[in-house]
């Protein structure tokens, strides 16, 4: 099975579409062919394409170059789109007032966005349900870039990718796929070690598993990382959920 974003952008291998890759440093492929953006022209590329729409030539000059000329930054503008269209493959629909990344390109953080809202919906196939990333930090939308604009959608893309995989871990876990109900718990938790509710999640898979020890161990480590980065203890309830599961024995 291919890695979790190709799997997930997969389309018609006979008829490939353009896909614009913002998870990671931006790039076009095509089928098996990628193709480096142009420097001039990338920072331009990605804000259309994360406006979803239609954005206005001179919200995008005015955006991108802020330096009080409007003359100046239209001029950056024409040349940032005539170095896009030197790449050979048609990314933008332009006019003389406008531009919106084309219908028939493909862009693989909105692709994975669908993905999590199906999981979340809990309408995903069984075969998406069992998608499971295996590096959550290869997910992460355009680093490195500070824009303000990056950093909201960078920000709305990890909390819905979060709330996706919790999701995950417990719709498998009802399956009785435990392995990868764990696997997705976990991927939770390396994404975001102290977010209880992931933190939860793969405990009840362990114990969804039958396995105590491990939920134990689990709740361990979630003990001394906030101890350590915060100086507080686990949630009541959380430690509550694993001494429910074990039943009379021995106190904690």
């Amino acid at each position: 099975m291919p890695d979790f974003p190709q799997a997930v952008i997969a389309g018609d291998p006979l008829h490939p579409l353009p896909v614009l890759h913002l998870l990671g440093e931006p790039f076009v492929s095509v089928g098996a062919r990628r193709m480096e953006v142009p420097r001039s022209g990338k920072r331009l590329l990605v804000f259309v394409a994360l406006r979803h729409g239609r954005v206005e030539r001179l919200s995008a000059a005015g955006s991108l170059w802020p330096v009080n000329d409007e003359a100046r930054a239209g001029g950056n503008l024409r040349s940032a789109l005539w170095r896009l269209r030197q790449m050979g493959v048609p990314l933008l629909d332009t006019d003389k007032y406008g531009l919106c990344l084309r219908a028939d390109v493909v862009l693989d953080v909105d692709a994975i966005s669908r993905w999590a809202t199906r999981v979340i919906e809990g309408t995903a196939s069984s075969a998406e349900l069992r998608m499971v990333p295996r590096d959550v930090e290869a997910l992460d939308l355009l680093p490195g870039w500070y824009e303000d604009w990056a950093l909201i959608e960078r920000e709305r893309v990890r909390q819905r990718l979060l709330h996706a995989l919790e999701a995950q871990s417990r719709q498998l876990a009802h399956r009785g796929l435990h392995a990868e109900s764990v696997e997705a718990a976990m991927a939770a938790v390396c994404a975001e070690p102290l977010r209880e509710s992931a933190q939860r999640v793969l405990i009840e898979a362990h114990l969804a598993e039958g396995n105590w020890i491990e939920g134990r161990r689990s709740l361990d480590a979630y003990a001394r990382l906030l101890d350590r980065d915060l100086g507080v203890r686990p949630a009541p309830g959380l430690v509550a959920l694993l001494y429910r599961a074990a039943g009379p024995g021995p106190a904690a």
